[in-house]
């Protein structure tokens, strides 16, 4: 099964190594990994795109959340991301941006 997991980790030197180990330790191919930073320069945002198993997503969240540098784990499951990504491919802008809504 595919799961995509969303990771707010500390923007040090290492960071990202530690947190992609934990994912080879395990034995756990990653699909897709996206780095990007956030409005706070001390901290990056990490997008994992994953296959295995619920159990197998279970303990490599159990895990990531025990480093030290990560300061969030989320588990976003793939109805939700299709969903998401759907509703920005759809979005309308008004000439007012402050009244953005989907068009769906």
């Amino acid at each position: 099964m595919k799961h995509t997991l969303s990771i707010l980790l500390q923007n040090e030197a290492g960071a990202l190594a530690r947190v992609a180990g934990l994912f080879a330790a395990r034995h756990v191919n990653i699909d897709t990994l996206n780095v990007a930073p956030t409005h706070d320069p001390a901290m990056s945002h990490l997008t994992v795109v994953l296959h295995g198993s619920d159990e197998t997503l279970q303990q490599i969240v159990r895990q990531i959340r025990k480093l030290v540098d990560v300061i969030g784990v989320r588990s976003l499951s793939l109805h939700h991301d299709a969903g998401y990504f759907a509703g920005l491919a759809a979005r309308e802008y008004t000439h007012d941006y402050a009244d953005d809504r989907l068009a769906v």
